[in-house]
């Protein structure tokens, strides 16, 4: 089994068994998308919704922006063989995990529910909110997802280095 990581602002799309492309979410949506006919899928991962209207942004990190990466992802899948109106998909991620950022996980969810709707595309699985981070995996040919919940670690304590003691200058200068 191939496996191929995807982080913020990327995709992937595959047209082969064995292959399982996966994501780790916390309020940023992952799309998973597959037309059973052709057997070729893919995901993505977008941090935001849209950009917003008073701040512009530099081209390279459109894709970190779910109006971008859901057309950079069907685009690819129609370039291997996938029709648009036989897409079904999944959607993760969208979870509030830090409280005082304004629901980011909210909107993000929301803008993939409402782009999935307006595109007409089929929504098979949607595991989206809550407060905790996801682990997606997806395996593109077979249109099988697996997402399981990741749970919240303690942190090891912080070791500090014990202060060495300073020597009390002698007025000499020493020169190594």
């Amino acid at each position: 089994m191939r496996r191929v990581a995807i982080v913020q602002g990327e995709y992937h799309v595959v047209h082969q068994s064995g292959v399982v492309i996966s994501t780790l979410l916390g309020s940023c949506v992952a799309a998973c998308l597959q037309d059973p006919v052709a057997r070729v899928g893919g995901m993505n991962h977008f941090l935001l919704g849209e950009p917003g209207a008073d701040a512009p942004v530099n081209p390279a990190d459109m894709q970190r922006y779910g109006v971008h990466a859901m057309e950079l992802l069907i685009n690819a899948l129609m370039k291997h063989g996938a029709q648009r109106t036989r897409l079904r998909g999944h959607l993760y991620g969208g979870a509030n995990i830090v409280a005082g950022l304004g629901g980011i996980g909210t909107k993000n969810a929301q803008f993939a529910r409402n782009f999935m709707q307006t595109e007409g595309i089929a929504l098979d699985h949607c595991d989206l909110g809550g407060t905790q981070a996801r682990k997606v995996e997806f395996m593109p040919f077979e249109g099988r997802v697996r997402a399981t919940l990741v749970q919240d670690q303690p942190l090891p304590p912080v070791e500090r280095p014990k202060p060495v003691p300073v020597s009390q200058p002698t007025g000499e200068l020493e020169l190594f």
